[in-house]
C-alpha cells in the first residue's frame, strides 16, 4: 500500500541506553518531540514504563492503526549477552507494545518489519546516526553532522547529497573517528583528560568516577536542566555547589580549597579539553573528504553547544538541525528538543516521505525490508 504525508501522525522512536526519545510528526514536520530518562541496562521494565509514559503523553500512539518508525542503541547496554539478543528482545518487545503497524530502521533507507529483525538485525543495531545523517542529506548538499549527546557525539560525513561515513557499525566508526565516546551529561571526567590545569600548573587526574561531564556544564551554565536526567556520580544533588565538590575531588581537593569563581574556572579548562577531543576527531574527519573544507556545521543533540563552539573555532557556518527540520525560529522549546532528539524527528520524517513502498500491516510485505522511495 501507499502512504501519503499528513493525515495520521507518525511517531519516531530512539530508544537508547540511557533515554527514549520520541517525536510526533504529522504532514511530514514535528509537532511534539520529548524525551525519557531509561535506564535500560537495569532492566527491560524501565522500557516497559517509558512505554506507558509516551502513551500518557500522546493517546493515540496507543491506537493499533498508529504508525511508529524505530531506530535504537540500546542493544549495546550489558542487560544483553550480545547485540544481536538486545536487537531482538527490542523488537519484539516493541512490536507487541506499540503494533503492527511499527517499522524498524535498517540504514539506506530500508525498513524492516518486526519479522525481519532477527536476521537482519546488524542493520538495525546503532543506526540511530544514519537516520539522522541521511535526513540532513536530503537538505544540504555538504555538511558535517555533529551530534552532541549525553554519552556520545557523532561527527558525520555528507558530501554531495550522501552520507559518506567510513564506518557503518560502532566498532568502525569509533576506529574513524565518526563515533567518539563524550557527552555533556554521563561521561566521566577521568575520561575526558588524564592531566589538567589548575591554577596555572597541570595536575594528574584521579581514575574515579567522582564526577561527569553534567557537573562543568552546571557550573558553565550551558546544561539545560531538562536535559539533566540522571544521577549525578555520587547521587547528590545536581547543584552547583555540589558540582563544585565533585570536580574538586577529581585533583584531590575540598571545594572549599578555592572559591566558586576558581571553580568555574576549572570546569571551563574541563570544557576546552573536551573541545580538543572532539575537535581532533572532527579533523580526522573532515580531512578525507576535500568538498568538506568548509562545509558548515549541522549541530544536534543536547550538547549541540559545543558543536556551535567548533563551528566557531574552525571557521565554518553553523546550522541547528530544527532548523533543517522545519520547526519556526522562535519556538524556543520545539527548537530545543527537536534537535536534542534528532534521531527520532529523522525517522519519524524520513516515514512520513510521500510515497512509503509498504506498511509492517501489508500482509505480502510483512517479512521482507521495506524501501522508501521518496517522492
Amino acid at each position: 500500500m501507499t502512504t501519503r504525508a499528513g493525515g495520521a501522525p507518525v511517531f519516531g522512536w530512539d530508544v537508547g541506553g540511557a533515554h527514549v526519545k520520541v517525536c510526533m510528526a504529522t504532514a511530514g514536520a514535528p509537532v511534539d518531540v520529548a524525551q525519557w530518562a531509561c535506564p535500560l541496562w537495569q532492566g527491560i521494565a524501565h522500557l516497559e514504563r517509558t512505554v506507558d509514559s509516551v502513551f500518557e503523553r500522546w493517546p493515540q500512539a496507543a491506537d493499533a492503526t498508529a504508525r511508529h518508525a524505530v531506530t535504537m542503541t540500546g542493544e549495546m547496554v550489558d542487560l544483553f549477552a550480545d547485540r544481536a539478543e538486545g536487537v531482538r528482545t527490542l523488537t519484539r518487545m516493541l512490536a507487541q507494545r506499540l503494533g503492527p503497524r511499527t517499522l524498524f530502521y535498517g540504514g539506506k533507507a530500508n525498513w524492516l518489519a518486526r519479522s525481519a529483525c532477527r536476521e537482519g538485525w546488524r542493520k538495525i543495531a546503532s543506526a540511530n546516526w544514519l537516520a539522522t545523517a541521511e535526513y540532513v542529506a536530503t537538505r544540504l548538499p555538504h555538511a558535517l553532522l555533529v551530534d552532541i549527546g549525553s554519552t556520545t557525539t557523532d561527527i558525520i560525513p555528507i558530501a554531495a547529497g550522501h552520507v559518506a561515513a567510513r564506518g557503518m557499525n560502532d566498532a568502525q566508526r569509533l576506529m574513524s573517528g565518526e563515533l567518539v565516546y563524550q557527552g555533556v551529561v554521563r561521561t566521566p571526567l577521568c575520561g575526558v583528560a588524564h592531566r589538567i590545569a589548575f591554577r596555572g600548573e597541570t595536575t594528574g587526574v584521579m581514575n574515579e568516577w567522582f564526577a561527569t561531564t553534567a557537573d562543568v556544564y552546571r557550573l558553565t551554565g550551558e546544561l539545560w536542566a531538562e536535559h539533566d536526567q540522571h544521577p549525578s556520580a555520587d547521587n547528590g544533588p545536581k547543584t552547583e555547589a555540589a558540582s563544585r565538590a565533585r570536580i574538586a575531588r577529581m585533583i584531590g581537593r575540598d571545594a572549599c580549597d578555592a572559591s566558586p569563581d576558581e571553580w568555574r574556572r576549572f570546569a571551563l579548562a574541563w570544557r576546552r579539553e573536551q573541545l580538543r577531543v572532539l575537535e581532533a576527531n572532527l579533523a580526522r574527519v573532515s580531512a578525507q573528504h576535500e568538498s568538506l573544507a568548509r562545509a558548515p556545521i549541522v549541530g544536534a543533540g543536547c550538547g549541540r553547544f559545543l558543536a556551535a563552539a567548533l563551528a566557531q573555532q574552525e571557521a565554518r557556518s553553523y546550522v541547528d538541525f530544527a532548523r533543517l527540520a522545519g520547526v519556526a525560529s522562535d519556538d524556543a522549546e520545539r527548537n530545543e528538543w527537536t534537535s536534542t532528539c534528532a534521531p527520532s524527528v529523522a525517522v519519524a520524517l524520513l516515514a512520513s516521505s510521500p510515497v512509503t513502498g509498504s506498511d509492517a500491516n501489508d500482509a505480502n510485505g510483512a517479512n521482507e525490508a521495506v524501501n522508501l522511495e521518496r517522492g
